[in-house]
């Protein structure tokens, strides 16, 4: 084997890596607590605030939480929210993937 064949043989394996990588499920911190993806009357939404709680009541007052799903994509935008329905408001914003919530359960 060359070295030309070997250096091109290893310049496409990193490439292939990187493109890989670039588009997998990565765990990370929510991007913003701010802006949810998804469209959300501002009147109706209801920001989660720290510190959050550890424990809840079990009542069942459904609500549908924005919640960053930890996918980030590279070469094209992909959702990095979802619209998840929680039991309460207080079960929502225990978990710390949830920026917010409005009150009822999701639609879909």
């Amino acid at each position: 084997m060359s070295i030309k064949n070997i250096f091109l043989k290893g310049t496409a394996l990193v490439a292939l890596s990187l493109l890989l990588i670039s588009c997998q499920n990565i765990q990370q911190e929510p991007v913003s607590n701010s802006k949810p993806d998804v469209s959300v009357p501002e009147a109706l939404y209801t920001k989660c605030t720290e510190p959050r709680s550890a424990m809840c009541t079990r009542e069942y007052r459904p609500v549908c939480a924005t919640k960053d799903t930890g996918v980030r994509c590279v070469p094209t935008p992909c959702p990095s929210t979802e619209l998840v329905t929680k039991s309460n408001a207080c079960t929502a914003c225990a978990d710390t993937k949830v920026f917010g919530y409005i009150l009822g359960a999701c639609t879909n």
